[in-house]
């Protein structure tokens, strides 16, 4: 399961839409914010990393950080989108025109899974006990 959410999270921000932009057309992350691209992948790389090295702890922290990441990336783009210049007339005509699209879904849908995909295990310390002694 981690590695459907690594494979949706690596996918979705190159090749999916992320903000329709009315003249030039659909935008994926990066060329939405290449800062928030950057940052994302690298806290991919960071989940990757835990995954493979196998510190669960680690891996656990790290998809809680990525998907706390994407809502920050969604939530700055949603107001960048709407308070971009400062005036209001000049922003809502932008928020009008601009519009997000639906590679959010994909994105959140894969940090989702990359937390879910490690359940934190309880250990009964005195049915091991019993069980050694």
């Amino acid at each position: 399961m981690a590695l459907l959410g690594i494979f949706i999270s690596a996918l979705a921000p190159l090749f999916l839409p992320f903000l329709k932009v009315p003249i030039k057309g659909n935008w994926n992350l990066y060329q939405t914010d290449a800062s928030l691209f950057y940052i994302t992948y690298g806290l991919l790389g960071l989940c990757v990393f835990a995954y493979f090295l196998r510190k669960v702890s680690l891996y656990q922290l790290s998809t809680k950080i990525y998907l706390l990441w994407c809502a920050l990336g969604f939530v700055a783009v949603y107001f960048k989108i709407n308070n971009y210049f400062g005036m209001k007339f000049v922003d809502n005509l932008l928020s009008v025109t601009l519009h997000l699209k639906w590679g959010w879904f994909f994105l959140f849908a894969g940090a989702f899974v990359l937390v879910l995909s490690v359940k934190k295990s309880t250990v009964d310390l005195e049915k091991n006990v019993k069980e050694v002694g």
